[in-house]
């Protein structure tokens, strides 16, 4: 090969690589959209409004959030999946995007079709119900739910999420017979929880601490983590009354497959730095969230784990989506 052609096809090699490079040491250089699959009020939404500005600032440009809710997260996953891997469209996810695929027929791969970048936080449940309901614990919950011919229902934010099995896995454990009752997202499962169109939730407890804590429209009946906590020290735990059950919800952060290593790597740092920063946690820390900011592999390893095991309870509870 003469030099001549040498050249050239340095030259071009270089220029095969040089735009994904150039993207990679620019980016970001316009905003970013941060995809939010669920509707506002639920806890996806509620953490990504406490992370925005921070993150923004993080990232260096503006991280404009956009709720694109249903079918349990997999329409926001939908759209995110297919968008173009330059790190400028993101998705927060909630832990029914490990058991998606075994209720929907979905038009992307759940671990092929994105780059896993950090669980950020986890947090514990709380078993709650309207402040009108004719039961205050765990125990008067079960004694009614038996009382009544049809027994009780229960909401959820869609089928397959973590407050739809965890509060399955309350009526499973204590033998009572629950309808469940879904809705499109957290926010609409919170406003019929309040207005006591279903008899009791399962769900994320920094999204209805206020509604406990300041005179709102809820009342706990328990707690899901192993120990008492903090923010409510008076109030059981559910397996204080139904031994073995245990519970937690996280939520974290991908991008569509492909991302280049120095663009995942920069967003990661952003959201770890973020999500370490003595302001937001101590305020996620104060509101029962525990920051995780794991690395991707941790995040991918979890997402696969739970999705072997939730899956399996599916299968065998035979849920479909209604």
């Amino acid at each position: 090969m003469t030099y001549k052609y040498l050249l050239i096809f340095v030259v071009a090699i270089t220029n095969l690589f040089l735009p994904k490079l150039a993207l990679a040491n620019d980016y970001p250089n316009r905003p970013v959209k941060l995809i939010i699959p669920f509707p506002p009020g639920g806890s996806v939404d509620y953490v990504a409004r406490i992370i925005g500005q921070k993150f923004s600032e993080q990232m260096g440009q503006s991280v404009v959030l956009e709720n694109k809710g249903g079918a349990s997260g997999s329409i926001g996953a939908a759209e995110v999946a297919k968008a173009k891997p330059d790190g400028y469209t993101l998705l927060m996810v909630f832990d029914s995007q490990a058991v998606n695929q075994y209720l929907y027929k979905l038009p992307y791969d759940t671990f092929t079709s994105f780059d896993y970048i950090t669980e950020m936080v986890s947090a514990p449940m709380l078993l709650a119900t309207a402040k009108s309901a004719p039961f205050n614990t765990t125990p008067e919950l079960i004694a009614y739910a038996k009382s009544r011919p049809n027994g009780v229902t229960y909401g959820s934010s869609g089928t397959g999420g973590s407050n739809h099995l965890n509060a399955l896995g309350v009526a499973d454990k204590a033998g009572i017979n629950a309808l469940h009752v879904p809705y499109k997202g957290g926010g609409p499962m919170l406003t019929a929880a309040m207005a006591g169109e279903v008899d009791y939730v399962v769900t994320t407890m920094p999204v209805i601490m206020s509604q406990i804590k300041d005179g709102g429209k809820l009342k706990a009946l328990a707690v899901s983590s192993k120990t008492r906590v903090s923010q409510f020290p008076n109030l059981p735990t559910i397996g204080e009354s139904l031994p073995g059950y245990e519970a937690s919800s996280w939520i974290g952060l991908v991008g569509p497959a492909g991302l280049p290593k120095d663009v995942q790597n920069k967003v990661f740092t952003a959201m770890k730095n973020t999500l370490e920063s003595p302001e937001i946690k101590s305020r996620l820390t104060a509101d029962g969230f525990q920051v995780i900011a794991s690395t991707p592999a941790a995040f991918l390893s979890k997402v696969r784990s739970e999705s072997e095991t939730i899956g399996k309870l599916i299968i065998s509870k035979q849920i479909k989506v209604e």
